[in-house]
């Protein structure tokens, strides 16, 4: 059989092509497509191969009709146009640019797609997950933290998911640094909408968005504990801020420890049930997390003589502390002692405390001064609490 005619694309392109085809070819998944390859010596021979050496390197009759008939390359050809109408990149397994550390897992994905930095996808970085109903304390210690590492020059990768993940990315662009996105559908299709603002942040950053899942796949529960592997293996290690018994978050630590990535976990309040998941790890000799230290020091050596750790210190102040500064108007200091980082109070809650003191004006004025030093944060339903 000869090699299927392409339309005309650049060589970038066209190789890719082939490994999409053999990632779109129903009951091919990624280890069975890379053992394909090795048979045949390329993704390109595959195609080179008639129905009967296809049926005969053990692939399914499904499989191997798809690839014969064209009907594989014909989905491919559509994935790129898609692909190149909302600005992705599709990078494949033997792409110079395919991030190594994501190359090394059991079941790498065959091809990612990608939106923004490539480059940025080899860079050192720390996955850093957890519940998508985080408490006031596990919004506050991710975004802290990853504030912390993505000043020191960490890539963070995160899942784009509301709470921890959200927290997390929002915390690399605060420092101004690079984060990344592994999304649980196509790159085109922005899950949870809300956070559409929060990508474009990301890319404006040097960040990046990416995925396995082809152009135009929707939110299906079943894709988010597989994309978790490439969240894991693309980092040098996974911090767990909150998770459940039984979450996702729970997949992407063990991912991990099978991937033999470090395994890093902020402890928690033994009465929250979100705490079950970090306590339980630390408990299994995840290493404890309070500050952005406990992760460096556990970093390899030559990871940490690639990071850029001055840039904090002569460009950025150390990140929000626990304590008022001396530029508080004493209306803003008392609703400061009020407030704490690790638990919300309700607005009513502030005026009645403290109406004798101040009117409820000033604490409307003071409340909005402090939310735009950064001092403090409003959760929904007019609930505040004090930044970490």
């Amino acid at each position: 059989m000869s090699s299927p005619v392409l339309s005309p694309l650049n060589s970038t392109l066209q190789s890719a092509a082939y490994w999409l085809a053999l990632a779109l070819t129903p009951r091919l998944g990624p280890t069975r497509v890379r053992k394909l390859v090795e048979h045949f010596g390329s993704a390109e021979r595959v195609f080179q191969a008639s129905l009967t050496e296809l049926e005969a390197s053990g692939m399914p009759v499904v499989s191997a009709q798809s690839l014969a008939t064209g009907e594989s390359m014909e989905l491919a050809q559509q994935q790129i146009a898609k692909a190149v109408a909302c600005g992705a990149k599709i990078i494949a397994l033997d792409d110079p640019s395919y991030p190594q550390n994501l190359k090394e897992i059991y079941d790498p994905p065959v091809v990612l797609f990608v939106r923004g930095s490539v480059e940025v996808l080899s860079l050192a970085g720390i996955a850093m997950v957890g519940t998508r109903h985080p408490t006031p304390y596990g919004l506050g210690m991710a975004e802290r933290l990853s504030k912390d590492l993505a000043a020191r020059g960490l890539v963070i990768i995160s899942g784009m998911a509301r709470g921890v993940d959200t927290a997390s990315h929002r915390g690399a662009i605060a420092a101004s640094g690079k984060t990344v996105a592994v999304f649980g559908t196509g790159v085109d299709v922005l899950y949870p909408k809300e956070n559409s603002r929060l990508a474009e942040q990301i890319l404006s950053l040097g960040g990046a968005l990416i995925s396995e899942f082809p152009i135009g796949t929707f939110a299906a529960p079943q894709n988010f504990p597989i994309r978790n592997r490439i969240i894991s293996g693309m980092s040098a290690g996974v911090l767990v801020v909150e998770a459940a018994e039984y979450s996702g978050t729970r997949i992407t630590a063990r991912c991990a420890l099978e991937q033999n990535r470090d395994v890093y976990a902020v402890p928690g309040n033994v009465t929250n049930k979100g705490s079950w998941g970090p306590n339980t790890l630390i408990k299994q000799g995840a290493k404890l997390v309070a500050t952005w230290e406990d992760v460096w020091e556990e970093l390899p050596t030559d990871i940490q003589d690639t990071l850029d750790t001055g840039r904090v210190e002569s460009s950025a102040p150390e990140t929000a502390s626990l304590f008022p500064g001396d530029d508080t108007s004493p209306h803003e200091r008392k609703i400061l002692r009020l407030l704490k980082p690790d638990e919300s109070t309700h607005i009513d809650e502030i005026v009645e405390t403290l109406e004798s003191e101040v009117s409820s004006s000033e604490i409307f004025a003071a409340l909005f001064e402090l939310e735009l030093s950064g001092k403090i944060r409003q959760l929904p339903g007019k609930n505040f609490v004090k930044s970490f």
